[in-house]
């Protein structure tokens, strides 16, 4: 069984601390009135780069050899990941390639090219993209970045609940976004390293439920198809590590349609005046559409996994 524990957390932080900012946790008056919990929201898109993604790979770009941060790292991503490697590997002194789909949100493809990484754009998907990303691997030496399915990433991410649980040690539930699952992964194992008893749930896109579909079945599913249109959310395949990960921490999956997700960032921009993306607010959805069931006034944390909203998307798009 794959896992980490609080030292590893610790660790992770060491090297995250350094570099990202410890997001707040925040309160809600109207979302505790309409779902009847003690809600707190992690606000991630506060981090640097807009998202919890600079974390994992601050503490991944630690852990090479000498030879490996000479010859440069490679990943392959949707955005945030993009933005998180070319930062991380900015302050290190690294030389950061990026696959991104050609479908890429426009500004995340600029952020990342304005933190120094060399874009590279391929196919319609993550999956795709990443495809092209281990055949530049191999062609110039470059160490791979893996988005999600990589322990020392994970632990990075995990700092996540790591703070969750230090600001809020009485907490009973905290709910996390799934796209290829390294973020609820290193967030359930270090929530419950320090709150063994609060209860972890995920939440994914019906149109791309490759987790749910996974821990149903018993092991990894490749979707036949997405049709999932938040890029966070939007994974044909989950890892093999996550899923080992999410089988064993996570309590439940939920799922529910773009549309809700959509509506919850409306929702959140209106009553909280918070700017959120997609993914982002599939926690927050998940609580209005009532898929999450404990006790009245339970405390619950939903992790705003980040910011980096399509504008042109918010005006033309799925909201209207």
């Amino acid at each position: 069984m794959v896992s980490l524990s609080k030292e590893d957390f610790l660790a992770a932080r060491e090297h995250v601390a350094k570099h990202a900012r410890r997001t707040p946790l925040m309160t809600s008056r109207q979302l505790n009135e309409a779902t009847g919990y003690d809600v707190y929201l992690k606000c991630e898109m506060f981090q640097r780069t807009g998202s919890y993604k600079i974390r994992g790979p601050l503490n991944k770009l630690m852990q090479l050899s000498d030879e490996q941060k000479r010859r440069g790292v490679i990943c392959s991503s949707a955005g945030n990941h993009a933005q998180g490697v070319a930062l991380a590997a900015q302050i290190y002194g690294i030389r950061a390639v990026v696959c991104m789909a050609e479908n890429a949100t426009p500004s995340k493809v600029a952020a990342t090219r304005g933190y120094g990484a060399e874009v590279v754009l391929h196919g319609t998907i993550w999956d795709e993209a990443n495809a092209k990303a281990l055949e530049l691997a191999a062609e110039q030496g470059l160490t791979m970045v893996h988005p999600f399915d990589d322990l020392d990433l994970i632990a990075g991410q995990g700092t996540v609940g790591l703070e969750i649980a230090e600001d809020l040690p009485d907490l009973d539930a905290v709910i996390v976004p799934i796209g290829g699952g390294g973020l609820i992964s290193g967030v359930s194992m270090a929530v419950k390293s320090m709150a063994p008893a609060a209860q972890v749930f995920g939440v994914e896109s019906s149109d791309a439920p490759g987790m749910a579909s996974s821990v149903q079945v018993g092991h990894v599913v490749t979707l036949d198809r997405v049709d999932c249109v938040i890029d966070g959310l939007r994974v044909k395949r989950v890892g093999e590590t996550t899923f080992q990960i999410v089988s064993e921490f996570v309590d439940r999956i939920v799922t529910l349609p773009d549309r809700d997700i959509f509506s919850a960032v409306v929702w959140v921009m209106n009553r909280c005046k918070l700017v959120i993306e997609g993914a982002a607010a599939a926690p927050v959805a998940a609580l209005l559409n009532g898929l999450i069931d404990l006790p009245p006034g339970s405390k619950v944390v939903c992790v705003l996994s980040g910011g980096n909203v399509n504008l042109e998307r918010l005006g033309n798009g799925p909201f209207n």
